[in-house]
């Protein structure tokens, strides 16, 4: 996403125009260093250094009202009165972060005087700036470290994904190809409620609508898709018939959802009417370009999945829909084996992904054809979002992704395998205690500090099962939840 974040840094005009002159000389000099550091994702720019409420409030309508601007950044380099801040921090409707840094990293033992004491004054500058944030209470994020150091500027990068998230989650559209699964409770949900909390359009389109787009998909446009196939996974069938069958679905799925404007989808397979298979391929394919999808008619996964992948752009690691769906339970080596019937991202692919064709055993519908991969090993999450009635709630859960234990030679779908925090039994306890679905999006690029960020800047519930979760304090945790949300809303 064409973005970017401003730099707001606070003074007063107490001590004279050189300092301000100073103050802001540095700020711009802080804001590009950082920018050109290769740690930031996204360019964080200088605006202004603002001395008035008058000048605060005008800045934070122009972030409001720029769709350039994904957040601002604040610092107070000297003494900035925080009563002036409250009509500006009060209408700022992008994310906010506090940096609390100082321009210099060690006190001068020769040079501090009172010239100096007077222009760096960020120690105490920024506890006045914080206090009107808690008084106000309001969400943000509050950094603390020297601004040349990388763990202050990953920490920062880390709050910058989350805002990219929050924009993009704002102007997110779902196209639901068909309803969801029937008797099926977590892939239900309040879609207004969605919308009004996290911005999201969800629309519903027949299925019978597809099929007229695939049937109006030529031949060229087939053999192009089938050359990116070609470019990107290694062809392991002679069933070509079936491929070119995929193709023709992905064209046309691409082609709706560039028309309405939307960066994600579902499907189900028993809302297949008109068609010969269900998007297997195809759906992996549209993932593997940053497309959100939701199986079974699970919109709000696909939501999820569409929004962390914008989060990551960039960075190493897959982000994919996923869902559990055995445990190998030995003790003392317990792992999850996740998969599904077809749609595993190929972002996740440890080698190059095959495409192959076999039965599904569901759907009532030909072998479709699908990648059949074994996901890369590294550390990554797991992410649920949940309607509790009244709440949304985003379940966290930290896993370690390890090559699989085994070959499974006749399972012919992707597969990956993981150890959860902080075990498997102690966390499955845990992800039901909260209500987590079957289906989450998985991330290997992503950390769940992100999310827990994303999740304020939303506005929702979230907790996070970790290494030192412990089921009693989870749901001690769980209940305190419920009483505070409820009061919240009320």
């Amino acid at each position: 996403m064409e973005k970017e974040f401003w730099f707001v840094v606070g003074s007063q005009f107490l001590y004279g125009p050189e300092v301000l002159e100073t103050v802001a000389a540095r700020a711009a000099e802080m804001a590009e260093t950082m920018s050109a550091g290769g740690i930031l994702p996204w360019r964080l720019v200088y605006k202004a250094t603002v001395k008035t409420d008058g000048e605060i409030t005008a800045i934070m309508k122009q972030a409001n009202m720029d769709d350039s601007c994904a957040g601002v950044v604040t610092w107070c380099h000297t003494f900035s009165p925080s009563k002036m801040w409250i009509h500006g921090l009060g209408l700022l409707q992008k994310p906010w972060c506090h940096m609390a840094t100082q321009y210099n990293r060690k006190i001068p033992n020769e040079e501090i005087d009172m010239d100096f004491m007077n222009l760096n004054q960020a120690a105490h500058g920024d506890r006045e700036h914080g206090f009107i944030g808690a008084r106000m209470r309001l969400p943000r994020k509050v950094i603390a470290g020297y601004w040349q150091d990388a763990a202050l500027q990953q920490e920062l990068a880390g709050w910058m994904r989350a805002a990219i998230g929050c924009a993009f989650s704002k102007e997110l559209k779902i196209v639901r190809f068909g309803d969801n699964m029937r008797e099926v409770a977590v892939t239900e949900g309040d879609k207004v409620e969605t919308h009004i909390k996290l911005g999201w359009q969800v629309d519903y389109w027949p299925v019978g609508h597809l099929v007229e787009t695939m049937d109006a998909v030529t031949e060229e446009e087939i053999d192009a898709q089938m050359a990116q196939y070609a470019d990107r996974y290694d062809m392991a069938t002679d069933d070509i018939a079936t491929v070119r069958y995929q193709a023709r679905e992905e064209v046309a799925m691409r082609k709706i959802l560039k028309r309405e404007g939307a960066q994600a989808f579902i499907n189900n397979f028993q809302d297949l009417y008109g068609m010969e298979q269900l998007p297997g391929l195809a759906s992996q394919n549209m993932m593997a370009d940053g497309i959100g999808y939701g199986g079974e008619g699970d919109w709000k996964v696909a939501g999820m999945t569409a929004i962390m992948k914008a989060m990551a752009a960039g960075l190493e690691g897959g982000t994919l829909f996923m869902e559990d769906y055995t445990y190998d339970l030995e003790p003392g080596k317990e792992v999850s084996l996740g998969a599904h019937m077809l749609e595993v991202c190929p972002s996740i692919a440890a080698e190059r992904p095959r495409i192959e064709v076999h039965p599904l055993g569901i759907g009532d519908r030909q072998p479709p054809a699908r990648l059949v991969f074994e996901g890369k090993a590294g550390a990554g999450i797991v992410v649920s979002l949940i309607d509790m009635g009244g709440r949304l709630r985003l379940v966290i859960q930290d896993i370690e992704v390890i090559k699989p234990i085994l070959d499974m030679p006749n399972l012919p779908v992707a597969r990956v395998m993981w150890k959860p925090a902080p075990s498997l039994l102690e966390g499955v306890k845990c992800w039901i205690s909260a209500g987590g679905a079957h289906h989450t999006v998985l991330s290997t690029a992503l950390n769940a500090q992100i999310m827990k960020d994303w999740a304020e800047m939303m506005g929702i519930e979230c907790v996070h099962i970790n290494a030192n979760t412990t089921l009693e304090e989870f749901k001690k945790e769980l209940f305190w939840n419920d009483i505070a949300w409820k009061l919240r809303n009320l």
